[in-house]
């Protein structure tokens, strides 16, 4: 594979690349997880070094055309199976860049190097997620074709607390209800026969 556009080249991870690639999760994890998030370089490294070569994971990275130095930009997709339909599908784990110049472009060439790989290994359809205030990678999923399918709401302890403030709060004001907490009306999700 040696996609070579906007001054980039795209290939197979090495070995050789694991501590770069490393520092893209991390990256990765910063941006999803905030304080939270996983920053042992040694165990991202670990994870992706499990997935180099194996059957059903492409992992990629983009270099400079005009060399083949240290990585600038990483992909990975997993290959899945619905345990209930069979149906064979792609996870697109993860898709990083540099902060240099051309990163968008070089994005695109690593997300069109997957669609390809996902093509070629007969995959029906890729899932993705990402951070919803990742604009830049929901940008992209757009341009290549995914479309939003699921939410995931995220609970968290302290949050129970916080709403039954801001309700009591708002009741104390004469505040409305909110949307969707006991509102609806005949006919409509949660809505019962009549009022």
């Amino acid at each position: 594979m040696t996609d070579d556009l906007g001054g980039f080249r795209i290939r197979p991870a090495r070995e050789e690349d694991l501590d770069a690639i490393a520092g893209f999760e991390i990256e990765i994890a910063r941006v999803s997880f905030g304080d939270e998030a996983i920053e042992d370089a040694a165990l991202h490294r670990k994870r992706v070094a499990a997935a180099l070569g194996r059957p059903g994971e492409v992992t990629l990275v983009a270099v400079a055309a005009r060399d083949d130095g240290p990585p600038v930009g990483w992909a990975w997709l997993s290959g899945r199976t619905n345990s209930l339909t069979g149906d064979r599908y792609g996870n697109f784990r993860s898709l990083a860049t540099a902060d240099i110049p051309g990163r968008s472009e070089m994005a695109e060439l690593l997300m069109a190097a997957v669609m390809r790989a996902a093509d070629e290994a007969g995959y029906s359809r890729l899932t993705g997620k990402t951070h919803a205030r990742n604009l830049g990678m929901r940008a992209l999923y757009r341009k290549f074709g995914f479309e939003a399918a699921h939410i995931t709401m995220e609970w968290r302890a302290g949050a129970a607390q916080a709403a039954r403030d801001a309700d009591t709060a708002a009741a104390g004001a004469g505040g409305a209800e909110a949307e969707g907490a006991g509102g609806a009306g005949p006919g409509e999700p949660g809505g019962g026969a009549g009022r």
